[in-house]
């Protein structure tokens, strides 16, 4: 196992011990509006805060990008972390959100959690050595079209000028699937994608901390992940594709009509 990996897998059961502690008094939590649609709580930063204090008890010189927080430090080595991936949902009781934490070393991922406190379920990859969750070995799954696919997908929120453009994706992709799951935590979807709960995923304009633990995971896992030009510039501009290799390609080709110049940026 990574030497780091047991740190970020204790830093996020203790940040999901405290969302747990919280989920059914939501009522009570102080939340504060960010930008459009975009909230943070009282127990976000809570929960990034015993992250960030546990990191930092075992690693005092090493970077970190929080949601909430934002950056602290330099150095080759980068902790990336979501606290409560899936707020929204959190603090209206959809039980579907999760505490991400992802390490990189001079600009490479090195290992990564996705905690669902909820399920008690832990997704952890450490690079070369491959993704499981609770221990147990996690592959893609081997759909070789999109054909009966289950793909999931994330709607934009942050930033909604590309919303045309993502429709007629959207549209496109229902088309040629069995189906599309929104659930509105792209870490856990980038997870079930690794687990091959999911065959696929795309969606625009995430942020590093939404998506840097589930990307390990996906390719831990065998599995292909790019930005919509097919690029590996994905943590750069928050658009991404993944799936297994055949999977990844097809829903490449199927959402090229409908980028813009920008998207393909």
């Amino acid at each position: 196992m990574h030497p780091s990996l047991n740190i970020a897998i204790r830093a996020a059961r203790s940040a999901g011990k405290l969302l747990l502690r919280y989920s059914d008094r939501v009522d009570q939590i102080k939340v504060e509006s960010k930008s459009r649609n975009d909230f943070v709580s009282d127990i976000d930063r809570a929960a990034e805060a015993t992250i960030i204090q546990e990191l930092r008890g075992r690693f005092p010189h090493h970077a970190i990008l929080a949601e909430e927080s934002g950056e602290q430090g330099s150095g080759d080595h980068l902790w990336i972390i979501d606290p409560l991936d899936g707020t929204t949902n959190y603090l209206h009781g959809f039980p579907q959100f999760a505490v991400s934490i992802a390490l990189q070393y001079k600009g490479q991922l090195e290992c990564a959690v996705v905690y669902d406190p909820l399920r008690e379920e832990m997704f952890t990859a450490a690079k070369g050595q491959g993704a499981q969750l609770n221990d147990r070995k996690i592959r893609v799954a081997n759909r070789p079209s999109l054909e009966g696919a289950l793909i999931g997908t994330g709607f934009p929120f942050r930033d909604q000028s590309h919303i045309d453009a993502y429709l007629g994706m959207f549209k496109a992709m229902t088309l040629a699937t069995a189906g599309l799951r929104r659930p509105g935590s792209a870490a856990l979807d980038l997870a079930y994608v690794a687990a091959g709960r999911t065959d696929g995923f795309w969606e625009l304009g995430l942020a590093q901390w939404d998506c840097a633990a589930g990307a390990l995971l996906v390719k831990e896992a065998g599995g292909t992940i790019t930005d919509l030009s097919g690029a590996e510039r994905f943590l750069d501009t928050g658009n991404m594709v993944a799936g297994n290799l055949k999977v990844h390609r097809a829903i490449l080709d199927l959402i090229q009509p409908f980028l813009t110049d920008k998207l393909r940026a």
